[in-house]
This record gives C-alpha cells, structure tokens and sequence, in this order.
C-alpha cells in the first residue's frame, strides 16, 4: 500500500494510506544503513501488520521533487505565506526572508493579507503592486469575516500546502477553518500521535481532505539557505531579471555597479524600493556569514 509520512516521532511514523487510514510504522534498517530518514511529506509504499490498531513497516521511500532543510519536510506542492494586513503591520524584511527560502526550494508561493476587514482595498493593493510583479499572486483574506476562504480551498485542493508566516497574523483561525472535524481521519488516534508532544515540535501535515494536505510546524520563523552563493541570491528576486540586459556587466549583482539596470529600475519606480533594499540587506548577511 502507498501513502504519505504526516508525522514521526520517536522512531515511529504515522502514515496516511491510500484507504484513508493513519498507520503507525516503523521503518526498516536498510534505511539507516543507508543514512536515510523517512520525513514528513515522504510518499512511501508500507506493508500492512495489523489493522485494529492500524500498524505497519515503511518498506520503502519514493523519489522526493523537493526537501526544506528547517523546516525537515519533504514534497511540497505549494506555500501559502500569510501575514496580517494590520494588527500587527506586516514585516516586509520577513516576508521576503520567506520568499527568497521558499524560491531556492523551488516551491511555488501564494501570499495572504490576513485580517483585510481591518483595511480598505487600496491598502492591500499598496502590496499586490510590490509582489504581483515578483510573480507572486497576493490574496486578500479575513477569517473574521470568512472572506476569500473558499478561495483558498480551492488554491489547496490535491496538494500539500505549507502555511508559513508569523504569529499573531491568523494562521491558526485558518487553520481551524480550512480543516472541520468532519475531514479529519486522525481525530481517534490524535492522543496517539501526539504521546511525544513534550519535546521538541516535529513537522506535520494535516489531511483536509482527499489527495490535499496542509503542513502545520513551528520552523518557518527565519531565512535559512543552505549552500547559496553569495551571486545566486539575486536570482531569488525574479523582477531583477528583465532589467539585468540593461547592466553593463556580466554577472551584475546590482550594489556597488555604477550602470545597472535593477538600480535603475528601482529609482523609476518599476521595481519595489523595499524589495530592493531587503536583497541588500540579504546580500550583506550573507557575506559576512561567508567571511566568518
């Protein structure tokens, strides 16, 4: 049978099969001989033990399409980053650390203005100007009011979905929104589950519904890029490229270069000042991470 890692614990690993069941597995030593460790998101085939309780052994793991390093999660379709469109004013600097994480990943991102009752529409449109060129579609939510819900159902339906973003913006009224106790095939196990929830959180992923997950963990609270070079970071900013015909030189990283198109692009207003000034901000950290 084949299903999906939604949680690991201590050695143990509930697996949601094709049947809709959650398993707990063991996975089997070839896969620490080999340094392998089975992760949330992994779609494994398992061998069925028991069904009353329902028990098995991972026998084996499929090809993964992606892989988070913090959060450790694996085989994510898409990332929903939500962010409060005030109370609190949103962080900018944060929501590109996420996206730059998210863009190295290769994991397509939706962005949510969570609490858009609080606002008018000009507001929100003041950040679909700066990310919609980004190629980032910006969606104007509130949980209060239960707008652009079924909107975001639909953007989620037969994926696994990362919801990332801050506390304090309304992640966990989504959450409760977007998953009635109806969907939920864990709900007679989730003691079960959740017997290790003294230490630290793990990664897991909640069934919403057929074929459609949604990754809940405590990890995305910070930009962490394993292995960039300091000359690729632009390249997690996609409204830089069209300009980039425009540097004089090859390989412009658009700092210190006094011809530069990216430059030029943000002094006339074509490329968002404050996405500009976070990739230096970005730009900086990284070389002195690279100097120490």
């Amino acid at each position: 049978m084949t299903g999906k890692i939604v949680k690991g614990i201590a050695g143990f690993y509930y697996v949601c099969g094709e049947d809709g069941i959650i398993y707990e597995c063991k996975a089997r030593g070839i896969f620490r001989n080999r340094k392998i460790k089975p992760l949330a998101g992994d779609n494994v085939e398992i061998s069925v033990l028991s069904t009353e309780p329902p028990e098995g052994n991972i026998e084996r793991i499929l090809e993964r399409k992606n892989a988070l390093i913090r959060p450790a999660v694996v085989n994510i379709d898409q990332a929903l980053v939500v962010f409060a469109a005030r109370d609190p004013e949103p962080n900018l600097n944060l929501l590109d650390r996420f996206l730059v994480m998210l863009y190295r990943a290769e994991i397509p991102v939706t962005i949510a203005f969570n609490k858009a009752d609080l606002v008018d529409g000009e507001y929100i449109g003041r950040y679909r100007k700066i990310y919609e060129p980004a190629g980032y579609r910006v969606m104007s939510v509130s949980t209060y009011e239960e707008q652009g819900i079924d909107e975001i159902r639909l953007l989620m339906r037969g994926k696994t979905t990362a919801l990332a973003g801050p506390s304090g913006v309304g992640k966990s009224s989504l959450t409760n929104l977007l998953m009635p106790e109806a969907n939920m095939e864990t709900g007679g196990i989730s003691e079960k589950i959740r017997r290790g929830k003294h230490t630290t959180r793990h990664s897991e992923l909640f069934c919403i519904d057929r074929d459609t997950y949604m990754l809940d963990t405590p990890g995305f609270s910070s930009m962490y890029v394993d292995g960039m070079e300091l000359n690729e970071l632009k390249d997690c900013f996609p409204e830089f490229g069209p300009f980039e015909e425009e540097c004089r030189f090859p390989g412009c990283v658009h700092i210190g270069e006094k011809v530069c198109g990216v430059k030029r692009a943000v002094s006339e207003g074509k490329i968002s000042r404050s996405r500009y000034d976070n990739y230096r901000l970005f730009y900086e950290e990284q070389k002195d991470k690279r100097r120490y």
